[in-house]
């Protein structure tokens, strides 16, 4: 369970502090207190500089079973996203071609980039005529997958990016003295070899194993409606943060993500606010230190939010009878301020889509949402709403995150009545103790036994109160046999020591992911799938049949099971169907995902009505896994499923909104996604929150509105 997604990345090589200089010409720039280097010729240096190219079209090839469109399998056939035919049009493109810009004159765009940035230079930087190299990469189950809007027939691919660069890299050798660009058709990106760290058009930079300087991206050609951008405005995008910062290592820099005091390749600048008029929706926030933002490697003009595809508002440029969409990206001016020999512009081509230079981030510390007590966590100034009326089978499900240190906890007996399951978060693995052990410690600032009280009055009052394992950023496997002795016996210690009712399983990607081969959910090979199956039928069979058992997964472990079964997507789907019998409840966070297709063979994002209709539709109503009608995946149980969400993501319109839609079929204004049950699923349960914390931080704004809307429902068949 986590804000943002930090997956563990196997494919990145161990940290190094070396870093290859790339092989275009670049210059550097003292700015202030930074000295900066860019990629180019020097503008206190007059003359051209040609960059030689070498443009490299991918063909990226998937596992298919079934066409575009529908779900007829193909058979022995790829799907293919061929960027091959791209090519002459990016050659006619502004990323290649002359075309009359605002400013910077008539040019290429990367040339009329660094022209806008230093205004009195006398120097241009080219890309010359391009050789093309054409490669194919095949992308493995777990490493992406396709998406096809059934209304228009086109495609998306969402891949993981860190495994294209390398792949990409195997097949191109160090070209000396050029740039390498490289491209895809119709493509996505996570990051971290986590999808639900989603979504980028490419990356940039140096390649670490053969020191290549490169840039990629995609080409956008007649994408689903979901796909704001078009043609080459993510080449242009990557492009123009690779003048701007082309030290940059991706792969180094994931490695070294978590890595304090250890500055990665590229330049850094002050800590920089998203502007919030670039977000509908968004306060903004801190996109990061370097050029575009960290994971997604985003513009500050970028306007969508997290987990959705890209999107911002192009440059029109219309050239040989064609209008082409170009990215608006941040010049150096708005990340450093004014400094001599810079423009007065911020943003290119379009001056107007950054008016103003950067705002810093705050400094971090202080909460909202209500006054301190004297010595205690925030206070509301809003009353919790009682529940009235006896239970319905509808519930509110929570996170009780109790680690704000002393002082800041919340004790569990004042959580709102509206909550009907407590899931105290979290049990760890002991990393002191033999594998496979789990450990809990009763929350700084909160006395152990009136914690266990506190359990113990919440259960008086007809409430579940559950441990739940892992959390995000937690590693846990049980892939020896051997470790699930160690995993029973700590469990059985936690939960009967504390009194809990039951576990929550919260193990998140990477720490379940289906090996190469495992291909059935009903008959799983993978050890750490098998033995923690095995592992919660002991534990089941210790308690007995009151024991509650509920899983949480990520959108990539359930719903992505439906375009793709291998790696972390679908990779709770064995785990679901082997405990049918003996599962409480599964809600999957409807946060925290990537753009997924729904029954009706259309692409949703996340955040919507129809994104969180439609994927909870396809537990509700089965799916075949993977999209072949051989592994099918039947409907759960109504009273089996509820639908996960973040209340700093979530509003509690949309939650609201969800909720009836799913329970009374009652669908709002505005939604495209149709129900395959019209009426509704009314033994459905609810809604999860993470968290109890900061629901009562926002003076109870979902419990106070989304609680009396689930109790107030008929009760439930």
């Amino acid at each position: 369970m986590r804000i943002l997604a930090i997956g563990l990345l196997f494919l990145v090589p161990p940290v190094r502090l070396a870093h290859a200089q790339g092989t275009v010409p670049t210059f550097q720039r003292a700015l202030g207190q930074g000295s900066y280097t860019l990629a180019g010729r020097d503008p206190a240096q007059a003359g051209t500089t040609t960059i030689l190219t070498v443009l490299v079209p991918v063909t990226l090839t998937f596992d298919s079973n079934k066409t575009a469109g529908d779900s007829k399998k193909i058979a022995g056939k790829p799907f293919l996203m061929d960027a091959a035919p791209d090519v002459a049009r990016v050659l006619r493109s502004p990323v290649f071609s002359k075309f009359a810009f605002p400013t910077g004159g008539t040019t290429q765009y990367a040339d009329a980039m660094l022209r806008a940035t230093f205004p009195k230079s006398e120097a241009h930087t080219l890309l010359g005529k391009p050789e093309v190299k054409p490669v194919k990469i095949a992308v493995p189950a777990g490493f992406g997958y396709v998406l096809t809007s059934k209304k228009t027939g086109s495609s998306m691919a969402v891949v993981d990016i860190e495994f294209l660069q390398m792949e990409l890299f195997k097949q191109l050798p160090k070209q000396e003295g050029k740039l390498v660009m490289a491209m895809t058709h119709n493509t996505t990106y996570y990051a971290e070899g986590d999808a639900t760290i989603c979504c980028s058009w490419g990356t940039h930079g140096v390649d670490s194993a053969t020191g290549n300087s490169f840039v990629l991206g995609s080409f956008l050609d007649a994408a689903p409606t979901v796909v704001e951008d078009g043609d080459v405005q993510p080449l242009t995008q990557q492009l123009a943060e690779f003048i701007n910062d082309p030290l940059h290592d991706p792969l180094l820099s994931v490695s070294l993500s978590r890595s304090r005091n250890v500055k990665a390749p590229g330049n850094t600048f002050p800590g920089w606010m998203r502007p919030a008029s670039m977000r509908p929706g968004d306060q903004g926030g801190c996109g990061g230190t370097g050029v575009a933002s960290q994971y997604f490697l985003l513009e500050p003009t970028n306007t969508n939010l997290k987990n959705n595809f890209p999107a911002s508002k192009a440059f029109a440029a219309d050239l040989g009878g064609t209008t082409w969409h170009l990215q608006n990206v941040a010049l150096l001016p708005w990340y450093t301020g004014a400094s001599e020999g810079l423009g007065s512009t911020y943003s290119f081509p379009d001056a107007r889509a950054l008016p103003e230079p950067a705002r810093p981030c705050p400094a971090r510390g202080g909460r909202s949402g209500g006054g301190r007590g004297a010595s205690g966590p925030p206070t509301p100034t809003a009353a919790a709403v009682p529940v009235s009326g006896p239970p319905n089978g509808h519930q509110l499900i929570g996170y009780w995150a109790g680690y704000g240190g002393p002082g800041s906890t919340i004790p569990l007996r004042e959580v709102s009545p509206q909550w009907d399951v407590i899931l105290v978060a979290f049990s760890t693995p002991d990393r002191n103790a033999p594998e496979g052990t789990m450990q809990f410690h009763t929350p700084a600032g909160l006395d152990t036994e009136q914690f266990k009280g506190d359990i113990a009055w919440l259960k008086s009052q007809g409430k579940k109160v559950m441990i739940s394992l892992g959390g995000g950023g937690q590693h846990f496997t049980l892939a020896d046999p051997k470790r699930v002795p160690s995993f029973v016996s700590s469990v059985t210690a936690i939960v009967s020591e504390y009194g809990f009712d039951g576990i929550d399983i919260d193990f998140e990607s990477p720490s379940l992911s289906i090996e190469p081969g495992d291909k059935d959910y009903k008959h799983p090979t993978t050890p750490s799938i098998v033995n923690l199956i095995s592992a919660l039928r002991q534990l089941h069979d210790h308690f007995g049949p009151r024991f509650m058992i509920s899983l949480v997964p990520e959108g990539t472990q359930i719903p992505s099971g439906y375009p793709s079964y291998g790696g972390q997507f679908g990779s709770y789907l064995p785990i679901a169907y082997a405990l049918r019998d003996m599962l409480s409840f599964m809600d999957v966070q409807s946060y925290n995902t990537p753009p997924l297709e729904g029954l009706d063979g259309e692409i949703y994002q996340p955040g919507s009505v129809d994104y969180h209709v439609a994927m909870t539709e396809l537990l509700l109503d089965g799916f075949n896994v993977g999209g072949d009608p051989r592994h099918f995946f039947a409907p759960m149980p109504a009273d089996k499923i509820a639908v996960g969400f973040l209340t700093g993501d979530a509003t509690p319109a949309i939650v609201g909104q969800a909720m009836d839609y799913i329970i009374t079929g009652k669908a709002p204004a505005g939604t495209t996604y149709k129900l395959r049950q019209p009426a509704g699923y009314h033994g459905m349960i609810g809604a999860m929150f993470w968290t109890i914390d900061a629901d009562r931080r926002g003076n109870y704004n979902f419990s106070n509105v989304v609680g009396p809307q689930l109790h107030g429902y008929p009760a439930a068949k």
